[in-house]
């Protein structure tokens, strides 16, 4: 693949068709990491919301009390094997591979997000400027994806703002969320941290509004997927797995 390089009578300027540098490598390590957490994370969750497939709000829950939200009757199963980990019953090893699956996501969480205040790669692909704070700028962003337009040349380089709500919502709301409320379901922990219980109303709404963001997380998999899809998979995968990103030629430019 070559490098890219600024056409002649533009040397300020990539255009479409050219290659440039669009993730850097801590982005993408974050990212297949992130994506296998999740991954295992949400197919052994699965396997432990089997075991009680009720959701609660307060500090308890059984099969006496009032469900907000009823998977499946206690007798049976609500996902089958073939959406968990393990396949097999078991909710010692499930719970063993998301506890350890979910500390992988912390540290390299963490780690990210460090790296990106400290070297600045957050605040410059997410800053979501006044103008594109505008609802009229947001409703216009809405219609070029509704009509599967989508930005091309040097505009494919940045984020658009619905992009930078995705992304920013992910990053902000739903890991913290999805993070915190797993801590505050910790027999350990709630004995060290009460406070952290106290945070989100006690363990049962802990544990429904930990599903909650698990799955917003699924929400904004399969339309990240799609958006993949239809922007172009090679492209997209490629500048994730080697940082170069192909921008898109206009249909109106000459090949």
């Amino acid at each position: 693949m070559d490098q890219y390089s600024p056409p002649a009578d533009d040397l300020s300027q990539p255009r479409g068709g050219d290659f440039v540098r669009r993730h850097a490598l801590a982005t993408r390590l974050w990212h297949w990491t992130n994506a296998l957490c999740i991954l295992v994370m949400l197919m052994s969750g699965l396997m432990i919301l089997n075991a009680h497939p009720r959701l609660y709000w307060g500090h308890y829950g059984s099969e006496h009390d009032k469900a907000w939200l009823v998977l499946a009757a206690l007798e049976d199963t609500a996902f089958p094997g073939w959406m968990t980990i393990p396949s097999d019953y078991s909710l010692a090893d499930a719970r063993i591979w998301h506890f350890a699956f979910a500390w992988l996501l912390v540290l390299a969480f963490t780690g990210y997000l460090i790296w990106g205040l400290v070297r600045g790669h957050i605040r410059r692909r997410l800053h979501i400027t006044r103008t594109e704070w505008n609802p009229r700028y947001i409703l216009h962003d809405l219609a070029e994806h509704a009509r599967l337009r989508f930005p091309t040349g040097p505009e494919a380089i940045n984020y658009n703002v619905l992009q930078k709500l995705a992304y920013g919502s992910v990053l902000f709301v739903l890991l913290p969320a999805i993070i915190l409320s797993g801590l505050a379901m910790s027999p350990a922990l709630d004995a060290a941290w009460p406070w952290l219980v106290d945070l989100f109303g006690g363990r049962q709404s802990a544990r429904s509004i930990h599903f909650l963001a698990a799955s917003g997380l699924v929400l904004f998999f399969l339309v990240h997927i799609a958006m993949v899809v239809l922007a172009g998979p090679i492209n997209e995968v490629r500048s994730m797995l080697t940082g170069w990103y192909r921008l898109p030629q206009d249909k109106e430019d000459p090949a």
